[in-house]
């Protein structure tokens, strides 16, 4: 035996838990601490080191809407599965009623209509987007705080004992699954005590150097949410809880970076959907601050910024492709014309090889590849092919 005093660092992660939390801050912005709980909870799974007979992690996120409750978990599905669509969604507000639980497990034997009743929290649901490397499920329970006494008594089972007994005695297995909860619970709280920092007008209010003041809110910020989370469930219901987590409403700066990812996954979805036809844009800082003025609401969060993009920037695209204005190869300048206070669309060059595209825009090189062997062209200009033919 060889005797050692190396200190050790308990910090340190895994590569797959690095791997998995690089891509959330990738692509999560402004919510540090639910993306480090997730990340803890997976290494934890990864080592087994769960508590065996309960869930990966039951989370329940509070904040407003448009902070990113939902999306940190449909990112999380995607960076560990491949796909957003590995979320099993269950909206709470379509089950305010006892009877509507028979569309969660099924109707038992006898009951008219048994056979036709498929349950949404069957083992073969629960396991469909397992792969070789990782076999997690992630159950997300939309707004839980609308949920009939009926849904609160399995999901108490659920988060307890990982088991769920479905209408016809068969039993699912949620050892394997990430409960995810979410309720906008003390979001108005949460947006009166930071209103007065929040938005484009806290612009030119001075920043405190030592940070103590965004210390002191964001501290306001949880006892607000975890105070109402307490008032709304019981303490059977809290005490079956991993992780409350509360999201901060989103500021200037968060939603500049927000703005950023969401215009890299647009670029994205060009390419995706396009195929040999892909085109690249580029939107000016004049249009991108056009793009924040629009799109910031502290009601609504990054939807409304999201609704701004869709507004301003992909329907224009979408017309500019239906009248064969812009094509494939072509370089979109997208920018801001004070005086008519509108976007301006510009084909700056046209003939680009996907290649020297997808490096001008910033993608990966299998994107490009696999855009430049796509046989199925967008259904977009499946009009244009077809007049050309004639």
């Amino acid at each position: 035996m060889v005797r050692l005093n190396k200190v050790l660092d308990p910090s340190r992660t895994g590569r797959d838990a690095e791997a998995l939390e690089r891509n959330l801050r990738r692509l999560i912005v402004g919510q540090d601490e639910a993306i480090q709980h997730i990340v803890n909870v997976y290494q934890m799974y990864l080592t087994g080191m769960t508590s065996p007979g309960r869930p990966v992690g039951n989370f329940l996120f509070l904040g407003p809407t448009g902070s990113g409750k939902t999306r940190i978990v449909e990112a999380t599905a995607e960076s560990l599965v491949g796909t957003a669509r590995a979320v099993i969604k269950i909206d709470c507000g379509e089950f305010q009623h006892s009877h509507e639980i028979a569309k969660l497990i099924g109707s038992p034997p006898g009951y008219l209509g048994h056979r036709e009743t498929h349950p949404l929290l069957s083992q073969e649901v629960l396991n469909q987007y397992h792969t070789d490397r990782v076999k997690l499920s992630f159950v997300l329970f939309d707004e839980i705080e609308k949920a009939s006494d009926a849904l609160w008594n399995l999901l108490l089972g659920i988060l307890d004992k990982a088991t769920l007994t479905l209408g016809d005695n068969r039993r699912v297995d949620f050892s394997r699954a990430m409960i995810f909860m979410t309720s906008n619970l003390g979001a108005h709280q949460m947006s009166a005590i930071l209103r007065p920092t929040l938005g484009f007008a806290a612009a030119d209010r001075p920043a405190d150097p030592t940070g103590r003041t965004s210390q002191k809110l964001a501290a306001k910020i949880t006892r607000a949410g975890e105070e109402a989370a307490r008032r709304k469930f019981t303490p059977e219901f809290i005490n079956r809880l991993d992780k409350i987590v509360v999201f901060k409403p989103l500021g200037e700066a968060e939603l500049k970076k927000i703005l950023d990812i969401e215009l890299s996954l647009l670029q994205q979805r060009v390419f995706e959907s396009t195929g040999q036809n892909s085109f690249i844009f580029q939107v000016t800082e004049p249009a991108r601050q056009y793009l924040l003025r629009e799109g910031t609401d502290l009601k609504y969060g990054a939807r409304h910024l999201k609704r701004a993009i869709e507004r301003l920037i992909v329907q224009p695209i979408s017309n500019l492709i239906a009248t064969e204005q812009l094509r494939g190869g072509d370089l979109l300048r997208i920018d801001y014309d004070p005086q008519t206070n509108a976007m301006t669309f510009v084909k700056e060059a046209e003939g680009i090889e996907l290649q020297v595209m997808a490096a001008m825009a910033g993608l990966p090189a299998p994107m490009a590849a696999a855009a430049a062997t796509s046989s199925a062209p967008a259904e977009t200009y499946k009009t244009a092919r077809t007049s050309r033919r004639g």
